[in-house]
């Protein structure tokens, strides 16, 4: 028997946050209509977001529990997505929401950053698995668009941001996981300058599909006679079907699905094992003309990814809390606290209950965060755009927090959208455990999240490891002195400033703890390093949402402030209202998890490289 909710839309979007964010907090009306945004403005924006949330619940959300429910499927050698993705993929691209930050020149409207970040949430959220898809053909649009050659971009690009052809990014391969460098696949220098390639990469996204005539496969591998590691890596467009100069398609080019694995969620997503070259059929060309340039070409897709994934998270966090924000209000059990032992008192929605209200907030002030969080590094990237050419030292302050921020916005948004989706299943209690509701797919899908596009850990490496040194430090020292001024500014604010002192506090530490691990890497206690990561990353996070919602709470507060007291503005008051509680209850709960972190990774513990392996269990 079929699940009558399956095919039902239960995605929902906070669109007054939205707006809130770019317009009013991060003021994203002030580069609209100004290069390279010139024919962008606030209205413009604000329809396009009106229109792909509509988009969204009509076409995508009715798929997302039909996709998790039926999965994709091989046979004879190619996969079948979900039925309705092929009619969902034609009408995203009729529409143009995949397109809207794309440069006019590829067909694009040329969008700011930040708003293509919410239209992503959106997308992402109503059908994580299928905005997988058109996702990665954008990404590998993109390293195209950045790093080919002209003819490269006049044949690749206008299919891959058409939605005539799919893409993928292929790195991962059966015995190296995430280390990439390990990598065996070949490439073969050919006589007419192109290459043979030859190897297997496994858990590849999208890897094969029926919603596009092609799909254009970007593989790393080794030219032959290359350094080991990932300095002998090369980046190859590898189409599935052998593409002619005039752009049409002649036929195979040997690149075969081995197998699709079977996942706990996004499994309207083909997650491939792809084999290259069997047949010694297989040929690819370089991305641009350069050998062995292939992982700094692959780290322009990987980064966007990083980005995306993040972006994922809070997207199904958001549609989690707000189902069962919904439920809450709905649901009637138990009756008030004031009448607990009243049999005779009359049942309440279990929103009344302060567990339930305690685990909303928590839902709340961490989508709401990690939401401005990433906003913000979108901002940021697009005003690196804004500047360059015209002032380069505000260029390279503003590229500097887009490198900072990246690992915090993939690895703290995806743990935490894992949390907040089972938080979402603990409001519901057990009618959140089974299918009839959508939060058990969205805490499924979420798990991913931590996972792929480098684990959250290689995330949390690359922050302590590379991004911290960046410029002598300098990018660092800039996110910290700007949470430090935006404390002393508002220290005295009258609803807002009690809780500025957590902020300052857990700045404070944060950099305390920076400079700890500095000295681990001048002294050479170097295991310290990997032990600490993630709880840095964390720490890093937890201050840069922490400052962003206050930022966001002292805005409202004045907001509030001007409107009329009467009935016409009750709406925008609660709202404004929402705002100042969850920065609160962030800064009361959340921030002072920093200072404790400091405290514990000040105890330098060597615990688990000091337990021996055979002592973890004696089976």
């Amino acid at each position: 028997m079929s699940n009558p909710q399956a095919s039902q839309n239960r995605y929902r979007a906070d669109l007054r946050e939205m707006k809130f964010l770019l317009f009013e907090q991060f003021r994203l009306g002030d580069i609209l209509g100004r290069a390279p945004f010139e024919a962008w403005g606030v209205d413009e924006a604000s329809m396009v977001l009106d229109g792909t949330y509509k988009f969204a619940c009509e076409v995508l959300g009715p798929l997302n529990a039909v996709g998790d429910r039926s999965g994709c499927r091989l046979e004879g050698g190619r996969v079948y997505t979900p039925e309705g993705f092929k009619d969902a993929w034609d009408k995203l691209y009729e529409a143009g929401w995949k397109n809207v930050s794309v440069n006019p020149d590829w067909g694009g409207q040329g969008a700011p950053h930040a708003l293509f970040a919410l239209i992503e949430e959106i997308l992402s959220g109503a059908n994580t698995a299928f905005n997988m898809y058109p996702g990665l053909a954008h990404g590998a649009a993109e390293v195209i668009q950045l790093f080919g050659t002209a003819r490269q971009k006049s044949l690749f690009l206008p299919p891959l941001y058409g939605g005539a052809w799919g893409g993928t990014m292929c790195l991962t391969e059966p015995h190296a996981g995430s280390d990439v460098g390990s990598s065996r696949t070949t490439a073969k220098k050919r006589d007419d300058g192109r290459y043979q390639i030859r190897g297997t990469k496994i858990f590849i996204s999208g890897g094969d599909h029926d919603m596009a005539e092609n799909i254009v496969h970007l593989v790393l591998a080794r030219v032959e006679g290359a350094p080991p590691g990932t300095k002998g890596l090369s980046l190859f467009i590898v189409p599935r079907l052998r593409v002619k100069e005039d752009g049409t398609i002649e036929g195979s080019n040997d690149v075969a699905v081995g197998s699709i694995e079977h996942k706990m969620g996004i499994n309207g997503s083909a997650t491939c094992v792809l084999n290259f070259g069997e047949n010694d059929g297989c040929i690819g060309e370089l991305v641009g003309e350069v050998e062995n340039h292939g992982m700094a070409q692959m780290f322009k897709m990987m980064n966007g990814a990083r980005i995306a994934v993040g972006v994922q998270g809070v997207a199904v966090a958001s549609s989690a809390f707000l189902n069962a924000l919904d439920y809450a209000r709905d649901r009637k059990q138990g009756p008030s606290i004031d009448h607990w032992k009243d049999p005779t008192a009359p049942r309440v929605a279990i929103v009344e209950h302060a567990d339930v209200r305690r685990m909303l907030l928590e839902m709340k002030a961490k989508v709401e965060g990690i939401r401005a969080l990433i906003v913000k590094l979108a901002l940021h990237q697009d005003l690196v755009h804004v500047h360059q050419g015209s002032d380069d030292q505000k260029a390279q302050y503003h590229q500097g927090q887009v490198d900072l921020l990246v690992p915090l916005v993939k690895a703290y948004g995806s743990d935490q959208a894992f949390r907040v989706c089972e938080m979402a299943i603990q409001t519901y209690g057990g009618a959140g455990y089974i299918q009839d509701y959508p939060v058990e797919q969205y805490c499924r899908d979420a798990k991913i999240f931590s996972i792929y596009e480098g684990t959250n850990h290689i995330q949390a490496m690359d922050l302590v490891g590379r991004k911290l040194a960046q410029r002598g430090g300098q990018n660092l020292q800039e996110f910290l002195g700007d949470v430090a001024a935006f404390v002393q500014k508002h220290q005295g604010h009258p609803t807002v400033g009690p809780y500025l002192a957590e902020l300052g506090a857990a700045q404070e530490a944060l950099a305390g703890t920076a400079m700890r691990m500095l000295t681990w890497f001048q002294t050479g206690r170097m295991a310290m390093v990997p032990l600490a990561a993630n709880r840095f990353l964390e720490m890093m996070s937890v201050v840069a949402v922490g400052w962003l919602l206050l930022e966001g709470a002292v805005l409202a507060s004045e907001k509030a402030a001007a409107l009329p007291n009467d009935e016409s503005s009750a709406r925008d008051r609660a709202f404004y209202e929402g705002k100042r509680h969850a920065a609160a209850y962030y800064a009361r709960h959340v921030l002072p998890e920093v200072r404790s972190h400091a405290e514990i990774l000040g105890r330098e513990d060597r615990s688990p490289l000091d337990i021996p392996t055979d002592a973890f269990a004696s089976l």
